[in-house]
């Protein structure tokens, strides 16, 4: 497998400044926010986003304190995103710990999460260009807009391919396209080699989010979430999306109609994700990825091949081969 703590190793001085500039940013005159701030901070996922900034950074003349700046607002961003998800999902655990709002509530985890917006914004203002700002506001915009599309996908009973990338790539690979345009423009890249870069990242983005979805089609703690909680949700993803294309399928139209019910019961799950399974949808998904990480791949050997590029190469290896 890819190793990422290999990457995060090499890059282990600037991720703890970077992080150093975020727990400066979120320090507050008020007892509670540090506490609560505190306590979410010792806990850190693997910081994915942060060190494309760094990776980017340093593809592009090296780590500086714009990047650093960057890479912060980007991962408060980010983390604030995922608070205010935990209010929505009513969930009461993340990274193995209990959530903000299940230890408090979600009236204090909306505004922990707002606090982090705050920093974030005042980390962007620290590069000072504009040109990052606006990025993180696109970002921002678009990841919004990604998570509307799919509740109305969800409502309207979207369900093609076509119609899941476009919305994955709003509300997940956005995210990751900004990593790398914010580090590019933090030392001032050139457009053409930071367009090609950034195209990079949007496709990582979206492998990102097919090899998060196949984990809701099996039940193992180690994968992630539980089984069908996609489904719970009204989301259908690329497994049965690719499973219901198939018109060859006499199970077909059944699935279908479950899917027109108004809350599914734990046997409609059940026969959804095994009938997802059955038809070839996981192996599909692994398919897609793997042509996407082609096509990532065919943009990094326009460049000269040295250490970053091939770090970028053992982060999109990492993403279709991980865990959880």
């Amino acid at each position: 497998m890819a190793r990422l703590n290999d990457i995060q190793a090499i890059l282990a001085p600037d991720l703890e400044a970077l992080n150093a500039i975020i727990v400066r940013t979120l320090h507050s005159d008020t007892p509670l926010m540090n506490e609560i701030v505190g306590n979410y901070l010792r806990i850190k996922g693997k910081q994915l986003r942060p060190l494309l900034v760094l990776l980017s950074g340093k593809f592009f003349g090296g780590v500086n304190d714009r990047v650093l700046h960057a890479g912060a607002a980007i991962e408060m961003l980010h983390n604030a995103s995922l608070i205010h998800d935990d209010v929505i999902d009513q969930a009461q655990v993340r990274r193995g710990v209990p959530t903000i709002s299940s230890v408090w509530d979600n009236h204090v985890a909306v505004l922990v999460g707002d606090f982090f917006v705050t920093g974030a914004l005042r980390c962007a203002v620290q590069t000072g260009d504009s040109r990052i700002l606006e990025s993180l506001a696109q970002m921002g915009g678009d990841l919004s807009l990604g998570e509307i599309d799919q509740i109305d996908n969800a409502r309207l009973r979207n369900i093609d391919e076509q119609t899941y990338l476009r919305t994955i790539s709003k509300k997940t690979a956005s995210l990751f396209e900004c990593c790398v345009t914010v580090g590019g423009y933090a030392n001032n890249a050139p457009a053409e080699a930071l367009a090609d870069l950034s195209r990079y990242a949007r496709l990582l983005g979206i492998c990102f989010q097919i090899k998060d979805d196949t984990f809701d089609y099996f039940n193992d703690p180690v994968v992630g979430k539980p089984t069908g909680n996609d489904l719970r949700e009204g989301k259908v993803t690329l497994p049965l999306i690719h499973a219901l294309s198939r018109h060859d399928l006499p199970e077909r139209g059944q699935m279908l109609a479950l899917l027109t019910k108004s809350q599914l019961t734990a046997t409609d799950i059940d026969r959804l994700v095994r009938f997802a399974k059955d038809a070839g949808g996981i192996d599909y998904s692994y398919e897609v990825m793997n042509r996407l990480q082609n096509e990532a791949n065919d943009i990094l050997r326009a460049y000269e091949p040295n250490e970053t590029i091939e770090m970028f190469k053992q982060i999109f290896a990492f993403i279709i081969e991980r865990k959880n």
